[in-house]
C-alpha cells in the first residue's frame, strides 16, 4: 500500500512507514494513493463483522503485510461486540460502545496496537497522543503491558469527565499520563511540536496513536459496513449517516467506506458549539475560533486535524461538498436530543445525542438514518443523570476504576517541559 503526504505530495511511503511515522514532513497527513475496489458489496454485507473486516483491510494491506497477518491482527483487535439498534421508524443507532473502554476508539486503537506490535517487533517505541476524552483510554488499554512500547497521553486538565480520566490515568506501568493546563487544541499542538523535533523523534522512536495515524482510520471503516449490513436491505437505498464530529477522523473513515462502494447517500457532520466545519461548509471560509467547553467534551475541537483528508476525498472521488451537511448543535439542543432519545426508550449520552438531534432535523421522508453512538452513557454519568433525572449504573470497566488513584502529572502547555518528561521515560 502506497500513501502520500498531503502537504508534500512527493513524499511517498508504505503502510508500515506511515504507521511508524504517524505524520509526514511538514506535519502532513498520509493519504492512500489508491483506494481499492471490493468485490460484490451485497455478498460482503452478508458476512459476519470480523470476516468482512478481514476482507476490507486485506484489500488495503494484504499485498504488503500478507493476508494471514492481516487476518490475525483483525481477529485479535476486534474481539468485542458492536450493535445496531432501531430507535424509531427510519432511524437506527450504531453502538460502538461495547469494547474494553466503552468507546468507538477501541476499534482503531486496538488495530493500531496490533500493527505496531507486528511492525516494531523488538524495537523500542514511544506513542504520544492527545485526547479530549476517549482516545486516551482506548490507546492506553490497547498498548498496556507491551514491553517494547511506552505510551504518553496528554489531556486538558479538568476538561474531561472524572470517569474518563480514571479509565486511563490509573494504569501505570508503560502508560504515562499528563494533565495539561489548557485546551485540547493545546495538547494537539504539543504533539505536533514533538513530531517537529527530529532529535526527540529519533531518540525515543516517537509515534502517534491519534486519528491522524492511518491504521486507526482504516480500522474505523469496518464498522460503517456493519451498520449498513444490519439495516434491512429494503431500507438501504437512501442511507444518511450522522457522525458526532470533533477531530473528524470518524467522518473520514465513513467517507472512505463510501469510496469503497458502501451505499451511503450522504453524511451529516454534527458538531457542538465548536462549529468550524459547519461554518466552512456554509461560507467557504476556514475560520477556527477559540475552543469552547461543552457537555460533549470529546468533540471540543475547533481546528480538526483530519479535515484535509476529507477535502482530498472530495477532490479525488469527484464528490461535491453537498455530500456533507454540517450541523451545529448547541447545549440546549444537546439536552433536548438526549431527552428525545430517552422518550423513545433509548439511553444515550451527549455525543450520540448530538448526532441523533442533527439527524432528526435533517432526515427526509424517503431516507433512512443511522447515527453513531460513540461512548457508553456511564462515561458521562453525571451529565446524563442530571439531564434525565435517572441513575446510571456503572459497567464493570468503570466500576473497577472508580476508586483508584489518578497517576497523572500536571504540566503546562509548554513543549520544553513535555520534552523533558518524554526524554526521561
Amino acid at each position: 500500500m502506497e500513501l502520500y503526504n498531503l502537504k508534500k505530495n512527493e513524499q511517498r511511503v508504505t503502510f508500515a512507514q506511515a504507521v511508524k511515522l504517524g505524520l509526514g514532513d511538514n506535519q502532513g497527513l498520509f493519504f492512500p494513493s489508491h483506494i481499492p475496489t471490493l468485490g460484490n458489496i451485497d455478498e460482503l454485507l452478508a458476512k459476519d463483522f470480523v470476516s468482512r473486516s478481514v476482507d476490507i483491510l486485506d484489500a488495503f494491506l494484504g499485498d504488503e503485510l500478507g493476508s494471514d497477518t492481516v487476518e490475525s491482527m483483525v481477529r485479535s483487535a476486534f474481539n468485542f461486540p458492536l450493535a445496531v439498534e432501531k430507535v424509531k421508524d427510519q432511524t437506527y443507532a450504531l453502538e460502538l460502545t461495547h469494547g474494553p473502554t466503552l468507546a468507538f476508539k477501541d476499534f482503531g486503537a486496538r488495530f493500531l496496537a496490533q500493527c505496531l506490535n507486528h511492525l516494531c517487533k523488538d524495537e523500542k517505541a514511544t506513542i504520544l497522543t492527545a485526547t479530549s476524552g476517549d482516545t486516551g483510554a482506548a490507546v492506553a488499554h490497547a498498548f498496556y503491558g507491551l514491553d517494547n512500547i511506552n505510551v504518553a497521553v496528554l489531556y486538558p486538565k479538568g476538561k474531561i469527565s472524572v470517569l474518563q480520566e480514571k479509565l486511563f490515568c490509573t494504569l501505570g506501568k508503560n502508560i504515562h499520563t499528563y494533565a495539561v493546563t489548557g485546551r485540547f487544541d493545546d495538547c494537539q499542538q504539543l504533539v505536533k511540536d514533538a513530531f517537529d523535533d527530529l532529535e526527540l523523534k529519533e531518540a525515543i522512536s516517537l509515534n502517534s496513536a491519534n486519528s491522524i495515524n492511518i491504521a486507526r482510520l482504516l480500522a474505523q471503516i469496518c464498522y460503517y459496513f456493519e451498520a449498513v449490513a444490519k439495516v434491512p436491505a429494503s431500507e438501504r437505498k437512501n442511507l444518511v449517516v450522522s457522525v458526532p464530529s470533533g477531530n473528524f477522523g470518524d467522518l473520514t473513515a465513513g467517507m472512505l467506506a463510501k469510496a469503497l462502494g458502501l451505499p451511503i447517500k450522504r453524511f451529516i457532520a454534527a458538531t457542538n458549539l465548536n462549529d468550524t466545519v459547519p461554518r466552512y461548509l456554509e461560507t467557504g471560509e476556514w475560520a477556527p475560533t477559540p475552543t469552547v467547553a461543552t457537555r460533549s467534551n470529546a468533540m471540543d475541537v475547533s481546528a480538526p486535524n483530519n479535515w484535509p483528508r476529507i477535502e482530498e476525498l472530495l477532490k479525488t472521488q469527484f464528490w461535491d461538498k453537498s455530500l456533507i451537511t454540517g450541523v451545529k448543535v448547541d447545549e440546549e439542543q444537546t439536552v433536548a436530543g438526549l431527552k428525545a432519545l430517552y422518550e423513545e426508550d433509548y439511553l444515550c449520552e451527549p455525543h450520540g445525542a448530538i448526532a441523533a438531534f442533527a439527524l432528526d432535523n435533517e432526515l427526509k421522508a424517503d431516507e433512512t438514518g443511522i447515527f453513531l453512538c460513540t461512548a457508553h452513557p456511564s462515561k458521562f454519568q453525571e451529565s446524563v443523570e442530571e439531564i434525565l433525572n435517572i441513575h446510571v449504573m456503572l459497567p464493570k470497566a468503570l466500576a473497577d476504576v472508580a476508586d483508584k488513584e489518578i497517576l497523572s502529572l500536571d504540566i503546562d502547555a509548554n513543549f520544553a517541559q513535555l520534552r523533558g518528561h518524554l526524554m526521561a521515560i
